[in-house]
């Protein structure tokens, strides 16, 4: 190309810049592929990674304090900030009203400030200073945000004063020297360009050395007390079931049974009708039931329970609280994928331990009660050392021991005070617990009460056989006590076991013929596999069977002498 040619093109490209470009179609164009990009960004977040719930909006709640999305973070920080300065800083409307009417006037103004002809960026030094200033002033506010700015009798203190250093008074005077040196730019105008390009630089650097500052010396964030949200279905049943425990089971039964009410004050004595029936379950929506958890039923001696009427439960958690309801004892409700018991089941040979089985068991069916503030003798089982510890007649479990008080009375047998010499009533006192969790509270007793599950895995040992294999078996009393402990779930004469929802069979497994593993190859195999599985009992493979096999030897449900005529009687089947 020709030296001419060379001289021509570069005119015409600086005559160009000048003119800049078109605002349509060029502007427009460019600005509608980047929408469209961002709109791109925002759907595959929303969509992938979503937003975090929060309660639903309880206007009875002051101590909810509101916070504004984080793009406004600064805009509040600032008016924080602002709030600091001596006598000025109490008059809001100032922050929030004045001072953005001046930014708007210095906008509209800037053209008469700033006559620079000259379109591209490198020569537009004061408008990029001035924006450079006020978006790191911006991202500097956000930052510090979170962290406090109060002022005591005193004055500031250090961690405001650094606070309105690095909001106000720096990026105040960097404006005002940015603006300022436009009126040099008539004389000297590199000198002006220079002045605030270096004044944006300094004040930007100054702004986050102070922003580290006050972060790094900020005292630590203390935890939050906001409730975590349920925000899946399942979540919502396992925090309602919680929530029934600590705040229902008390009156209306562990399963919503009834039953006669002990230990409440004013309802002493009470028969309380069932809630998990389908009178109720058919006949009353989930508004209704909403309604009346919030409100209570105060004719009947039920106190409120919303936020709202005086009670401690958030609209969310009443939600919550009639989701566990609606999906546990509504048979027309079909449970959701991923909700599991919250009472995990034992595995063949494990032991219990304290954080996983044991916390979630008395959690479900005894913390109502045996909670600070009730009638409980002084027994709490809100912690792993309060249940080891506590109560009047402490300790009620012994490590080891068979005969400790509890495990006798949650197998049914009274027990007597050693201080008072009264009889203490089975627990929980309306109906007993399910087999497998009184198999579990006994496993975990004579296992030595481990507290986690590392604990636990030390202490598991394999089940060895009982007594009853030493024992000579009578088939035909065996006979009678299968049908009395047995047929119910294996069926008459062990040929057909009924239905057990959650286990991969489907179904309690058949006696009769019986599993040819458990039979094995010889005699005394096949005596041994019966007694492993009597005494300790088993649970089925599956996600959450709800039958499982109690331990009749362990737990002290059938003597050594009925297991080995109970074994006998099986053998007969099976010749």
């Amino acid at each position: 190309m020709k030296e001419d040619q060379k001289k021509n093109l570069h005119e015409k490209y600086k005559i160009a810049l000048q003119k800049g470009e078109r605002f349509w179609p060029d502007s427009i164009y460019k600005d509608l592929l980047v929408s469209l990009a961002i709109f791109i960004v925002l759907i595959m977040l929303a969509t992938f990674i979503g937003v975090p719930g929060e309660p639903k909006a309880d206007p009875s709640d002051s101590a909810y304090v509101p916070r504004p999305e984080w793009y406004f973070l600064f805009l509040f920080k600032f008016l924080a900030v602002y709030g600091q300065i001596p006598l000025l800083g109490k008059i809001e409307w100032i922050a929030t009203t004045v001072i953005p009417g001046l930014v708007i006037l210095f906008l509209l103004a800037l053209p008469l400030i700033d006559k620079n002809p000259y379109r591209h960026y490198s020569r537009r030094t004061m408008a990029l200073s001035i924006m450079g200033v006020f978006v790191v002033s911006m991202i500097v506010l956000t930052i510090i945000s979170n962290i406090p700015a109060v002022s005591g009798d005193t004055g500031m203190s250090t961690m405001t004063l650094l606070q309105f250093l690095t909001g106000l008074v720096i990026p105040f005077l960097a404006y005002i020297i940015i603006v300022g040196s436009s009126f040099l730019a008539k004389k000297s105008r590199p000198f002006a360009s220079l002045l605030q390009i270096w004044t944006a630089a300094i004040a930007s650097m100054l702004m986050v050395i102070v922003a580290v500052a006050v972060v790094v010396l900020a005292p630590p964030a203390t935890a939050s007390t906001e409730a975590a949200v349920a925000s899946t279905l399942p979540e919502k049943i396992a925090q309602g079931q919680d929530l029934y425990s600590i705040n229902c089971a008390e009156c209306h039964a562990a399963d919503g049974e009834g039953g006669i009410i002990q230990g409440v004050a004013g309802l002493e004595g009470f028969n309380m009708k069932a809630i998990h029936s389908q009178d109720e379950m058919y006949t009353r929506s989930d508004e209704t039931l909403a309604e009346i958890i919030a409100y209570g039923q105060p004719n009947l001696g039920m106190q409120p329970f919303g936020k709202a009427y005086g009670g401690a439960l958030s609209p969310s958690e009443i939600d919550s609280l009639v989701a566990f309801m609606r999906y546990t004892w509504d048979d027309r409700a079909e449970l959701p994928a991923g909700a599991i018991s919250s009472i995990p089941a034992l595995n063949p040979g494990e032991v219990p331990s304290w954080d996983v089985h044991i916390q979630p068991l008395v959690k479900r069916y005894c913390v109502s009660c045996h909670q600070a503030g009730k009638q409980n003798d002084n027994y709490l089982m809100t912690s792993y050392d309060e249940m080891l510890n506590t109560g009047d007649n402490a300790p009620l479990i012994t490590a080891g021991d068979p005969e400790s008080l509890l495990l006798k009375l949650i197998n049914g047998q009274p027990g007597t005070d050693p201080l008072t010499g009264t009889v203490i009533r089975q627990m929980p006192p309306t109906k007993l617990l399910d087999p497998q969790y009184v198999d579990m509270l006994t496993r975990w007793v004579m296992a030595g009460m481990p507290q986690t599950a590392d604990d636990a895995s030390k202490a598991t040992v394999i089940p060895l056989p009982g007594l009853a294999i030493t024992l000579t078996g009578d088939p035909v009393a065996g006979a009678q006590v299968f049908i009395d402990q047995c047929a119910k779930c294996h069926g008459d004469a062990g040929v057909q076991g009924i239905e057990n929802p959650g286990s991969d069979d489907g179904t309690v497994p058949s006696l009769n013929p019986i599993d040819l593993e458990i039979k094995g190859t010889d005699l005394k195999t096949f005596t041994t596999n019966l007694d492993l599985y009597i005494q300790d009992g088993s649970s089925p493979a599956g996600t959450s069977p709800k039958l499982t096999m109690p331990s009749f030897g362990t737990q002290g449900i059938l003597t050594q002498q009925q297991i080995a005529d109970v074994i006998a009687y099986l053998i007969s089947l099976n010749k």
